[in-house]
């Protein structure tokens, strides 16, 4: 018996083969099935990865309940009791901080801001200003030799950032920068007032080293960015009569913002949680600074100084894991916020030449 040709594709390509069956009694054409556990299982097996990032959170977040001395309770399935930790209040958000008299954290709060906040000012500026000369201005042998030296910045240790903050730029800024902005601007508010210390520490150490520190990702994700615009918009453009700056003012960066702005937000959280360098330069003092060359303590170097009374004192424990609970509210809170900013951003068009 004679079997039928394959009909040929009217382009001369050679046809598929037929689909296998599933069985030997199992008509031609009919797709494969697999037995039930195989398909529960191909269910559940993508949904483990996934969860692994959340299940870390929330055991990191309930470790830090059970140490600060919250206690849950569940009553006959329905009734939830909630017990707050002895030291845990208003008065935690308070600005007196005298273990073991008072424990308020709001200095700590505050001295966070005030370091993470310029220092991510300037590496976002810093960082834009690299970016920009790399992608449009320098040649790409220049880029070549200058980009890893971004990333070398990213794998040095912050412990060695303190030591040269604490042995060369502090005393550099007791010695000679403190003194001279003293001088000259003190009709600046924020300048002026107490004499500046001559051995440095303080707010402008930390912001210098928390600048550098949050550089390379600031600086890595806004050039990344950049580079991700379509070749074809920069040159028509270009081609339009626009200079280098005016294509990148009014089309690479309106492209890039969505990867500009996670650059900031990203900045901000590398700053807020910086321990150690800050720790070393910042002259852990529990007030608020009087002026720009004040000391004042971050909630992340606070607990890095109290870790030592935190073992064998269930008072420190609770309140270092308190901090710590804090410290992660506002590392979330910031990571939402910018989650929504930049979800409008990616909503919105970009305006043409």
């Amino acid at each position: 018996m004679e079997q039928t040709p394959a009909p040929q594709d009217p382009e001369g390509r050679e046809p598929l083969p037929p689909p296998s069956s599933s069985g030997p009694s199992a008509p031609a054409g009919a797709p494969r099935t697999r037995p039930p556990i195989l398909r529960t299982v191909g269910r559940i097996v993508p949904f483990i990865p996934a969860l692994v990032p959340a299940a870390i959170v929330a055991a990191i977040v309930y470790s830090l309940l059970h140490a600060a001395g919250f206690s849950i309770a569940l009553h006959n399935w329905r009734t939830w009791q909630i017990s707050l930790p002895t030291n845990f209040g208003w008065e935690f958000f308070g600005s007196n901080w005298n273990p073991p008299y008072s424990w308020g954290i709001a200095v700590f709060v505050v001295g966070s801001f005030l370091t993470a906040v310029p220092a991510l000012l300037f590496s976002m500026l810093i960082g834009l200003g690299i970016a920009i000369a790399s992608v449009a201005y320098l040649p790409r042998l220049v880029t070549r030799f200058l980009d890893p030296f971004v990333d070398l910045l990213a794998g040095i240790p912050s412990v060695i950032y303190g030591i040269w903050g604490y042995l060369v730029i502090a005393p550099y800024f007791g010695t000679v920068l403190n003194p001279y902005l003293y001088e000259h601007l003190r009709f600046v508010p924020g300048l002026g007032g107490t004499m500046p210390p001559s051995s440095g520490l303080g707010l402008p150490v930390g912001i210098f080293l928390l600048t550098l520190m949050a550089l390379p990702i600031t600086t890595l994700l806004i050039r990344d960015s950049l580079r991700s615009v379509p070749r074809d918009l920069w040159e028509s453009g270009l081609a339009l009569g626009a200079t280098r700056w005016e294509a990148m003012r009014r089309i690479s960066i309106p492209h890039a913002k969505g990867g500009i702005v996670s650059a900031g937000f990203l900045g901000f959280g590398r700053a807020f949680g910086e321990t150690v360098a800050i720790a070393m330069v910042l002259n852990l003092v529990a007030v608020y600074p009087t002026n720009f060359y004040g000391g004042t303590a971050t909630i992340a170097a606070e607990m890095f100084s109290i870790l030592d009374s935190a073992y064998g004192n269930s008072q420190f424990l609770a309140a270092l894991s308190e901090m710590a609970l804090i410290l992660v509210v506002i590392s979330l809170a910031v990571n939402v916020v910018g989650r929504l900013f930049i979800s409008r951003l990616s909503a919105t068009e970009i305006a043409g030449l």
